[in-house]
This record gives C-alpha cells, structure tokens and sequence, in this order.
C-alpha cells in the first residue's frame, strides 16, 4: 500500500485531501499543529486501519518512520484572519516548514506537492490570470506575509526540483468553499452565510465591484490528486473561472438562505485584490481537469452544511487564542 503523508490535514482543504486519498486505497499519514485545524474534520478517520495522525509543527524537523510515495504540503493560515493574526507562524511554514518538507521528499524519494494560492498573483494587472503572468504583490504590506511566503514556497520547491532533481509539484489554489469551513475565519463564504444565518447585516467591503472566482471542494480535491498523478513539474491554477462580484454575490447568499438582511459597506482593506478569475486552460489541457459542481449546488451543500452546526459554534466568533503563536 502506498503511503501519502498531508500536512495541514485537519484542515478545512487539508481533511478533504484525506478522504480522497483514503478512497484511492493509500496509506494516509496526516499532520497538523492544529493551530487553525480541528481534529473534528478527520474524527471519522482515526477508526481506519490506513490512517494515522500526527500532531506536528512542520517548522520543526519533521520525520516519519518507513517509507513514504508522496508528500502533499498543505500547512499553512490560509484565510486573512488567521494570517494577519500570525504572520510570523505564516511565514515560518512557508518558509521552514517548506524546507523541512523538501528536504524530506528527499530522503524518501518521494514525490512532494506543495498548496500555493492565487495569491502569487497579488492584484493582478492581468485578467484571468494564467500561469505565466508574475504577479503584482505589495512585499511589505499586511497580506504580504501570506503571498511571499507562498511565492517562495514555489521558488525553494523549483530549486530543489532543479538542483536536486526533485520530483515535484505545484498547485495554486483559486477560493475553494465547502463543508468543514470554519464560519469565523473571514473568507468570503462562510462569512456571509455565518452573517445570514445570525441575522446580522452582510458586510461588503468596498464598493463590492471587486470579483471572484469560487471552486466546490470536490472539484479542487480532484485537480490536485490528477495534478499529483501527473508528470508536470510547473505550477497549475486549479479552480472555477466562473466569476462573481462580491455585492453580487452577497445578493446571491441573501437569496439562498431566505433571509432579509441589509448588505453594508466598509472601507477595502489594504490590497485586496480587484480581481480573481483563474485561466484553467493549462489544467484542462494536461490533466483533462475542469470543475463540474455549479456554484449553485456546491452553495446548497455548504449552506446545509453550516445550518446543521450546533447553535454555540455558529455564534462564536473567535476560532482561538493566537497570542502564544506570536513568535
């Protein structure tokens, strides 16, 4: 039985990974610190004969026993919330926790796929934004920590593919929803839905014209296993091109849960991209790869979804208590 250690793994994208790879008949090794994960989204999987789990922070050296086919790199804040709050941990596991993974792959002779983000891309000047385009990222903004630490992810992991001959892989991963999203960590749906269904006001910030692009993670997960599978080494966009503005949107989840809340504005924060609209032509192309669950399905699955929690988890509004990670 192949072996596939997921870093990250009680996260939201994270448990999703775990799952698929469990279905495919693999040996999962799952590792998180569990400071934004929650073992509660791979609870169900600590029964299996093929699951074990680690409570690790991969900006430690990272070691695990025997054999090992793949490593997927899926550690890391991911939403504005988490990030902001530890900006030093956010750097560190991009940073450390990358090396430490690489340097792993290695050793084992593995094959290592690593989560970047179309963050790398920044407020692009370009639209949809494909592959090629470099970006355009303030380095010393607040969000800078997040997308630097994703572009040198990408760079130290082409590095290692160059030098060392690594077998690697890299995914950059456009806004992808749906069920185990936390309802407090800031991205767009999860906000608007915990708003909806708390009776409070949908917040927009801007103007609302800004847009974006929103993957089911069914479809997401599938991209990145055909991507792992494949023999491709450069990095691939994996998401939904269907794009949406934010008002729009909010308009949209007013309407999905029946509710009559106000949308109000407030100011744009500091580089918040204008624009999110992946180009998959390269996905399609290489591993015959484009999403097939509709904006409206995947939104009725996630709005049950976050309905079916229980009352206490819907109103708590602060995930955990980040100070300690402030280093």
């Amino acid at each position: 039985m192949k072996k596939v250690l997921i870093t990250g793994a009680a996260g939201f994208l994270g448990s999703h990974l775990c799952d698929r790879f469990i279905k495919e008949g693999l040996y999962v090794l799952a590792m998180d610190n569990l400071i934004t994960g929650d073992l509660k989204n791979i609870e169900h999987l600590f029964k299996l004969e093929q699951f074990e789990f680690y409570h690790h922070d991969v900006t430690k050296f990272v070691h695990v026993p025997g054999n090992l086919d793949y490593i997927l790199h899926f550690a890391s804040p991911a939403s504005p919330i988490d990030y902001l709050k530890i900006p030093i941990q956010t750097l560190k596991v991009g940073a450390l926790g990358t090396h430490n993974l690489l340097g792993l792959a290695r050793e084992k002779n593995a094959r290592i796929l690593i989560a970047s983000t179309s963050e790398v891309y920044g407020d692009p000047l370009v639209h949809p934004q494909t592959e090629e385009y470099y970006g355009n990222v303030n380095t010393i903004g607040p969000r800078g920590v997040y997308d630097e630490a994703k572009r040198f992810m990408e760079s130290i992991t082409m590095a290692y593919h160059r030098f060392h001959g690594l077998d690697t892989r890299i995914v950059r991963i456009f806004n992808t929803y749906g069920p185990r999203m936390r309802l407090n960590d800031g991205r767009v749906i999860p906000a608007f839905i915990g708003q909806a269904l708390r009776g409070e006001d949908l917040t927009v910030f801007g103007d609302g014209s800004q847009t974006r692009s929103f993957c089911y993670v069914d479809d997401q997960v599938d991209g990145i296993y055909r991507l792992l599978m494949s023999d491709y080494n450069l990095p691939v966009n994996i998401g939904n091109p269907n794009e949406i503005s934010i008002l729009d949107f909010a308009q949209e989840i007013i309407r999905l849960t029946g509710t009559n809340q106000k949308i109000i504005f407030k100011e744009l924060p500091a580089d918040d991209p204008l624009q999110r609209q992946p180009d998959i032509s390269q996905a399609f192309k290489i591993l015959n790869w484009e999403p097939k669950v509709s904006r409206k399905e995947g939104l009725d699955i996630t709005y049950q979804y976050f309905k079916n929690l229980p009352k206490d988890e819907l109103l708590k509004r602060e995930h955990k208590d980040f100070t300690k990670y402030h280093y």
